[in-house]
């Protein structure tokens, strides 16, 4: 079994991104924090710039988006929303895709179990609801 390579996934959201990453084995899931959107006229680019630098730390090329579908699988606004936020970034790192529909609400739930106070700290539930997202793709993928 060689080095598949890292993985950084996001969970990206209109005022946050959780992001994780995996080992070079695609085995171990860490976490690694929250990129801050912002409205502001060069808030997405301030975000794009903060996600290439970790990348570069991680020594990635590849990018994995949880792409929240509607039940019946259409893309709704939140969907468009973080397909057209990563687009900059085409071209120049791999961009992989997978369905996080519930992630939110499975992390709210494992945090919960653990006794966390996620309510006040949304941004714990994005970081949980990015390693998620890569752990269900790196298991579908096995």
């Amino acid at each position: 079994m060689g080095i598949k390579g890292r993985i950084i996934a996001l969970d990206i959201g209109t005022k946050r991104i959780g992001v994780a990453v995996c080992d070079p084995m695609q085995i171990v899931v860490s976490k690694v924090g929250i990129v801050k959107r912002n409205n502001a006229p060069d808030g997405d680019q301030k975000a794009l710039d903060e996600i290439i630098k970790i990348c570069n730390e991680y020594n990635t090329n590849k990018i994995l988006i949880g792409i929240p579908y509607n039940m019946d699988g259409t893309l709704g606004f939140q969907a468009k929303n973080c397909i057209e936020f990563i687009k900059p970034l085409e071209g120049n790192y791999e961009i992989l895709y997978h369905d996080e529909r519930l992630t939110s609400f499975e992390a709210e739930e494992l945090l919960k179990g653990q006794g966390k106070k996620y309510t006040k700290d949304k941004g714990m539930v994005d970081v949980i609801s990015a390693c998620i997202i890569l752990q269900d793709y790196i298991n579908e993928k096995g």
